[in-house]
């Protein structure tokens, strides 16, 4: 298991998941760690292999739906130039690592949403609402949106937690033109991985996407595409309306987290039952999608 990398490049950021490398004015080294968040706070322990579940998720998605958006992914193979230190550490890399070219990034987290659920389900509880955007009256947990919903977030530092806010406020943020660009960009994405994950019997309740830009302006799609991290999934042959489906992303840990009165403590380390669940609903999770044996 790897929860922590330490690479003889610079290191720009350590994020809750992934190791973000520089290596050269145009590039990055994204290498996914084994860490999981939950709440906006690092479990103490890691899942097994859940950096390189996510990394190769990333890859499929960003093939799959290069035709609706450019992507910064240039491949998962280090370049020739970098230092033998750092070639040296391939087994600890491979699988997990990512080389992408580096943009200017839209301090947001579009977020998509097709079904009532998480923290839109409970803020449409208390005010009819999910983001500040009024909805009809009567709707169930976890009922399908007429309409898929763009409800972005401010992107939090580690350690903070992301806000929810307002189309409009995202506007005020990253100008009204780029507000409409990447909110129509992240509808788009999520309606193709919808319609073919459908086809896959799983449900795409929710997902999260960020995005870069070019100095032309263009958009790029950027970080993680589409994991069990940034979304959740269901089995559709278990959903109901007016219940909390069975999912094969974290919401098993935030679920374990909440029952145990530990949701957003720090310093809190999963019994090896939850880490074994987890792992497994990430392996389903990806042999289900992309229809290919998992093997680390």
């Amino acid at each position: 298991m790897i929860t922590s990398t330490n690479l003889n490049l610079p290191l720009l950021a350590r994020g809750k998941v992934r190791d973000v490398y520089e290596l050269n004015d145009n590039l990055l080294l994204f290498v996914a760690t084994d860490r999981i968040s939950a709440y906006d706070v690092v479990m103490e322990n890691g899942i097994p292999d859940k950096g390189k579940i996510l990394t190769a998720m990333s890859v499929f998605w960003f093939n799959l739906l290069g035709n609706v958006c450019p992507n910064h992914l240039v491949g998962t193979e280090l370049p020739n130039f970098v230092p033998d230190s750092v070639k040296a550490q391939g087994e600890v890399l491979k699988g997990r690592s990512l080389v992408v070219k580096k943009f200017k990034l839209f301090p947001l987290e579009a977020i998509v949403r097709g079904y009532l659920t998480g923290s839109a389900w409970s803020e449409y509880k208390k005010t009819g609402t999910v983001h500040g955007i009024k909805l009809p009256a009567g709707l169930e947990e976890s009922a399908m949106l007429e309409q898929p919903l763009f409800t972005p977030s401010t992107k939090a530092e580690q350690g903070e937690h992301d806000e929810n806010i307002h189309p409009d406020k995202a506007a005020e943020i990253v100008g009204k033109e780029n507000a409409e660009k990447i909110a129509a960009l992240a509808i788009k994405l999520y309606c193709e991985a919808r319609d073919y994950a459908k086809t896959k019997g799983i449900i795409i309740a929710d997902t999260k996407f960020e995005f870069g830009y070019t100095d032309d302006g263009t958009i790029v799609l950027v970080d993680e595409v589409l994991t069990p991290d940034s979304s959740r999934f269901w089995r559709a042959d278990q959903y109901k309306v007016g219940t909390t489906p069975d999912s094969y992303d974290k919401q098993f840990l935030r679920n374990w987290l909440t029952e145990q009165g530990l949701k957003g403590q720090p310093g809190v380390s999963m019994p090896q039952e939850i880490v074994d669940q987890t792992a497994a609903r990430y392996i389903e999770a990806y042999e289900t999608l992309t229809g290919a044996k998992w093997s680390s």
